[in-house]
């Protein structure tokens, strides 16, 4: 059977060759809104289409549950494979090329007979392609560019990444005198794990200025676009950035769209539709010719309330749901940085942390924190100089003395991050986890698991009645390593079971569990615990990356142990 995002990901491969043979713009786009809606499915794939619900969930139209179905029973769907073979596959490669959409690409095909790299890179050398209408020599050099360095300008890039380069950029743009506003938009603003291109956005009634600061930035290694109102340049990473310029009565309308996603606008706009309305990035207009709706709208809210909507989160515009959660006045309220009021998860120099106890938890009490657990490896974890039984004692015996010290407020709790072993069993023996505040309980080996044994290994550990939380639940690191084969539901389902706290690791490489799954796991009454695995001081601010994508995931601080007081996490470990 085919899994869901493999599904997702020839939905998606089928909605871009439909866009290169011409089709119908809806008929793309369902295409490509069926593959996001799978992406964000939490329920067994297999249990919807066997109990025929799965044309149930909005946008699945008959057509396409029927394509979804095949796909998972079969592995293959003729349609695809049939619509694969009427294009050359080279042409996949040369849309990927930066400035290359689909109709410029089929223009090439058509024309010139361009259907892979290598005739691209010729036909641009030889000058063919500055002389096709609607390219020209500045775009016959771009191409040529962009097929240099399309490895690089194909990489997404992990959020902070993309933020570390974003954020002096945005202070910059607010610091020009001509700026009246200024935001970052896209996917940065959305909180997506990782990051395709940066979106800025400005309002001015005088965007030269503005436009010349911004593709003269230093580090720019590349300027791909430098008009009236919108410049485009590249860094050496490859991560592409975007300026547009808007009058200030239109910022707020242009922040909503290019916030996006594609999804939620869409969504937006057929609300707006329903009620007369068009709506563009440009505000509303009536279909009947009447007065423009929330014209200079003061914030977001006010293009919210046009359409009778409270306003959302960016991190939740993801066409999941939010809008009629909105509508029905269920929308979450998010939790905070600040709602945290301590962490758990964290290690020392007594495996593989950079700083001591103490040092550690003097940082910890300068963020605020009432609390700090350290977690450090235990001794199958030899590479991260895991402690075995004795050293764990010690480790104990240290941190009473801290606590009793009274040299420092933050309170430090004992824990492990205690190995998953290959049958389920843990590093320590159930009398010394007795002995612990909490234990956390990680998988670090034996990631080529089967599915089943893998979930079944896990879930015995959830059963073991000292394991207070599972650690990094898919051990993915983003852009680097994927998840291993898990059936998250059925861990979900044990956790709510056994009252096992699944961890959003705050970690920006892992950020695991992945947001999608958080609203089914507090649905089932599942606690999530927001943990840095902090390996020197300043990585106790990972707390915040957590806390992102716990409010992708429509979590609230009722949601999340570590944002209750010492009294109450200690009551709750007792239990």
């Amino acid at each position: 059977m085919m899994a869901k995002s493999e599904i997702a990901a020839v939905l998606d491969e089928i909605a871009t060759l439909l866009e290169l043979t011409g089709e119908n713009p809806f008929k793309i786009r369902a295409y490509s809104a069926g593959a996001r809606t799978l992406e964000s499915l939490t329920e067994d794939l297999g249990e919807l289409i066997a109990t025929n619900k799965l044309e149930e969930i909005p946008g699945m139209g008959e057509a396409l549950v029927d394509k979804i179905t095949t796909l998972h029973r079969d592995g293959v769907l003729p349609f695809h494979q049939k619509l694969k073979a009427s294009i050359p596959p080279g042409l996949l490669e040369v849309i990927q090329i930066p400035g290359l959409g689909p109709k410029k690409v089929r223009a090439l095909w058509t024309q010139l007979n361009i259907d892979d790299l290598a005739k691209l890179e010729a036909a641009c050398t030889s000058g063919a392609v500055a002389d096709l209408k609607g390219f020209g020599e500045k775009t016959q050099v771009k191409i040529l560019e962009g097929i240099k360095n399309r490895v690089a300008y194909g990489k997404r890039h992990r959020w902070y990444e993309a933020a570390e380069v974003a954020e002096p950029i945005l202070a910059g743009l607010r610091a020009l005198p001509q700026t009246q506003r200024a935001e970052s938009a896209g996917s940065l603003r959305r909180s997506r794990e990782t990051v395709g291109d940066l979106d800025f956005l400005v309002a001015s009634s005088d965007p030269a200025p503005i436009m010349a600061w911004f593709v003269g930035y230093p580090g720019v290694k590349e300027v791909t676009a430098h008009g009236e109102t919108k410049s485009s340049v590249r860094f050496e990473s490859g991560l592409q950035a975007d300026l547009r310029v808007v009058p200030l009565e239109q910022f707020y309308f242009a922040l909503h769209h290019f916030t996006g996603s594609k999804e939620h606008n869409v969504a937006m706009r057929h609300r707006a539709l329903a009620r007369g309305l068009s709506m563009s990035e440009w505000g509303f207009k009536s279909l009947e010719g009447g007065p423009a709706v929330a014209p200079g709208a003061k914030d977001e809210a006010e293009v919210f309330a046009a359409l009778g909507l409270p306003w959302i989160p960016p991190e939740l515009r993801e066409g999941n749901g939010e809008i009629e959660a909105g509508e029905k006045g269920r929308l979450p309220e998010l939790v905070e940085f600040t709602d945290l009021r301590g962490v758990f998860h964290n290690h020392t120099t007594e495996s593989d942390g950079d700083h001591t106890l103490e040092q550690m938890a003097a940082a910890a009490e300068k963020l605020g924190w009432e609390y700090l657990g350290i977690s450090d490896h235990s001794k199958s974890s030899f590479q991260a100089r895991g402690l075995d039984e004795e050293r764990l004692f010690r480790q104990l015996e240290a941190v009473a003395k801290l606590n009793a010290s009274g040299r420092l407020k933050v309170r430090v709790l004992t824990g492990s991050e205690v190995d998953i072993l290959g049958e389920g069993e843990l590093d320590f023996a159930d009398d010394v986890l007795g002995q612990l505040d909490f234990v956390v309980a990680s998988v670090h080996n034996r990631f080529g698991l089967d599915r089943d044994t893998q979930t079944a290994r896990i879930i015995k550990a959830i059963e073991n009645e000292h394991v207070d939380m599972v650690g990094h639940l898919t051990g993915r690191l983003l852009n680097k390593r994927e998840p291993y084969d898990l059936d998250i539901a059925k861990v979900i389902d044990a956790a709510a079971a056994n009252d096992t706290i699944i961890e959003l690791n705050a970690n920006p490489w892992r950020l695991d569990m992945d947001w999608r799954w958080w609203r089914r796991a507090a649905e089932k009454g599942v606690l999530t615990s927001i943990n840095p695995d902090a390996h020197d001081t300043e990585q106790l601010a990972f707390a915040a990356h957590g806390v992102r994508i716990a409010r992708k995931g429509w979590l609230t601080k009722e949601h999340v142990l570590n944002t209750r007081s010492l009294a109450e996490v200690l009551k709750w470990l007792g239990r």
